[in-house]
């Protein structure tokens, strides 16, 4: 049997220019291939997310994965995506509607800015003393708050200590969370900053994580009182981010680079 072929993007998202946020590959689809054909092409391409979307309706089904896991929401790789077809595959619809594990996520355009419509996902304060001091150690730093939803979300003072943080990766995946995000006051550039880190799902440090923000932004725009917002992943790529709360959504918007396209054979 001859291999098929199939269309691949790679995008850098929440970049301020190439080479900066989270790059993503993206492969659309007209049908769906089997999951383990997936799974097998998200560990080839070594990101930490491949997207695959199909036409289904008025909208696309979209489904990622990282190098090791199908992941049930993805901020970056749904920016991504939402890039490729306005930007590369010609879409002409004023706003594109992705249907996912994590329920339906619209995209809009604001000029060249791409912004995500995602669920809200508020975290609850962590009082277990043992818990704090399980992801202290494994972050090397004690936080001033723990708090949890899906991800653990670590608060720290200040930028410095945010940057100082060099985690146990090994006692990291351990921990009873897809993933741990580290915050931290903003700078004269933006009201918060960020780090992120999964290696349960595969991904040590991911550069940009849209979904992060899903946590991040009501706890912030509580604790700042604005709902309107920027933000920094301070990673070695750097993620950038404007956004904005909206009750039980949050909005995430981002600019996306075209790095590579081409064709994959499977």
């Amino acid at each position: 049997m001859s291999p098929s072929k199939l269309p691949i993007y790679q995008i850098d998202a929440f970049a301020a220019k190439r080479f900066a946020g989270n790059p993503a590959a993206v492969v659309p689809l007209d049908v769906w291939p089997a999951d383990d054909v997936m799974q097998r092409i998200a560990a080839e391409n070594n990101l930490a997310e491949t997207a695959f979307f199909v036409r289904e309706g008025d909208g696309y089904r979209i489904r990622w994965f990282t190098p090791t896991v199908e992941v049930d929401l993805c901020g970056h790789a749904t920016l991504a995506s939402a890039y490729v077809l306005w930007d590369l595959l010609g879409s002409t619809e004023q706003e594109l509607l992705f249907q996912s594990k994590g329920g339906p996520l619209p995209v809009i355009r604001k000029d060249d800015l791409l912004v995500l419509d995602f669920p809200a996902r508020p975290a609850r304060p962590v009082t277990d003393d043992n818990e704090i001091e399980q992801l202290a150690t494994a972050l090397g730093q004690r936080p001033v708050e723990l708090l949890k939803a899906n991800n653990y979300m670590a608060v720290y003072n200040s930028g410095d200590e945010l940057r100082r943080l060099q985690p146990d990766f090994a006692h990291l995946k351990k921990l009873d969370a897809f993933g741990i995000i580290a915050t931290a006051p903003g700078d004269q550039q933006n009201d918060y900053l960020c780090r992120y880190f999964a290696p349960g799902a595969g991904v040590d440090e991911d550069p940009a994580t849209g979904s992060a923000q899903c946590t991040l932004i009501p706890y912030w725009s509580r604790r700042l009182g604005r709902r309107s917002m920027k933000a920094s992943q301070i990673s070695d790529r750097v993620g950038s981010f404007t956004v904005e709360e909206a009750g039980d959504r949050v909005m995430i918007g981002g600019r996306c680079h075209l790095f590579l396209e081409g064709s994959i054979h499977v």
